[in-house]
């Protein structure tokens, strides 16, 4: 399952990142690594960002970018 999948309100932990070089980098770099909690907060009404609570922050980002990420 990927991150994209997840509804409003759900909460899941990444377990792999499927992106490569500065895709990946770049989602690490947010803080969104193995093992990090992720809450999925809202998502917009064109599907596109979405906003999800990492670390105890509000981070935004792309479906697109959230297709790279595996959750459980």
């Amino acid at each position: 399952m990927t991150l994209n999948e997840i509804p409003v309100g759900g909460v899941c932990t990444v377990t792999k990142l499927n992106g490569t070089g500065k895709l990946r980098r770049r989602i690490m770099d947010m803080g969104i690594t193995k093992g990090v909690e992720i809450k999925v907060v809202k998502i917009a009404p064109l599907g596109d960002p979405m906003e999800l609570n990492v670390r105890g922050y509000e981070l935004s980002i792309r479906k697109s970018e959230a297709e790279s990420i595996e959750v459980q």
